[in-house]
């Protein structure tokens, strides 16, 4: 990855599975970023994971992010804990944003569950010195794993946290959807999370342009189908994908230029306009309404559905 180059200057252990890191440039200014956006991280061990900034938007020599350790860990997020230090430098992107602020929006409702409360603290920031109305859940498992609560006590009954060995069940979603069907509601958490909260807002009847989740989880099944072709509109070049390869990897093996960052369709980093085909989406980054209209597509883990794709290329 061609990226900015930081370093870790402040390493802050929130919770035993959670820290806060924050990062400087090693040179010169840092692009300035919106709520809700994340940069992806490639690690000195070759790994890349996204992560989502908490801190404030106005800040303009810093990226803060949070960094849980994950039981089943692929190795990224042990490697931030046991090996990634104070003074170290790192590689990250510039920052992209998947899951921004209706700023005109009042009231909003932030809805997070453990780690996926990172990009919800950055918005409650927005959402305050715009001075507009907002309410922030956080679900986590119990107190000694709830990261960030000195941010969000700051906030006082702005801030609801629920610790699920002290509550009855998860939050009532639903509840609160019909409770302020004009509000714009955010949620980033886990899959369970996620699943409850698109549930709710399709019984809450709520319209799509009100709903916002983000996941930075790849979808179970990734596993490349290939057995079609693409064409390059551009060009009009047309390549085969066969079983076991990604259109992305088939556009480098050609010699052809792609962006990529996560490769597991989390990022958005790959996105590309489909102008005829129907892809077969595996990506975590389009909504429903995108994925329908079939204009778009995460080419390093995306397939088709039809025999062709023609990309815009």
């Amino acid at each position: 990855m061609k990226g900015i180059p930081v370093r870790v200057s402040e390493i802050r252990q929130e919770t035993s599975v959670t820290r806060r890191i924050e990062l400087r440039p090693a040179a010169g200014d840092l692009p300035p970023f919106t709520a809700g956006a994340h940069i992806d991280v490639q690690l000195p061990n070759g790994m890349m994971r996204s992560y989502s900034l908490l801190n404030s938007q106005e800040d303009r020599d810093r990226y803060v992010v949070g960094v849980y350790l994950e039981p089943t860990s692929r190795g990224a997020s042990r490697y931030f804990h046991e090996n990634i230090s104070v003074g170290d430098e790192l590689l990250i992107s510039s920052p992209r944003n998947l899951f921004s602020l209706d700023e005109g929006a009042a009231p909003s409702v932030l809805i997070g569950g453990g780690i996926g409360v990172t990009p919800l603290l950055s918005m409650a920031d927005r959402l305050s010195s715009l001075r507009r109305k907002w309410r922030l859940y956080y679900c986590c498992r119990s107190r000694p794993l709830a990261a960030f609560r000195d941010d969000l006590q700051a906030y006082g009954d702005q801030v609801t946290i629920r610790y699920d060995d002290e509550s009855d069940g998860f939050l009532n979603i639903e509840a609160q959807m019909r409770a302020m069907p004009d509000a714009h509601f955010y949620c980033c958490g886990p899959k369970p999370m996620l699943t409850a909260f698109q549930d709710a807002a399709r019984a809450a009847a709520l319209p799509s342009a009100q709903i916002h989740l983000e996941d930075f989880k790849p979808t179970a099944d990734l596993q490349p189908q290939g057995g079609f072709t693409i064409e390059l509109a551009r060009s009009g070049r047309i390549l085969e994908v066969p079983s076991g390869k990604t259109i992305l990897q088939v556009l480098q093996e050609a010699g052809i230029t792609a962006t990529s960052s996560c490769e597991v369709g989390i990022c958005g980093e790959c996105q590309t306009a489909v102008l005829e085909g129907i892809p077969d989406h595996k990506d975590s980054v389009l909504s429903d309404a995108e994925r329908a209209s079939n204009k778009a597509i995460m080419i390093c883990c995306s397939g088709s559905k039809s025999e062709k794709l023609v990309l815009d290329i």
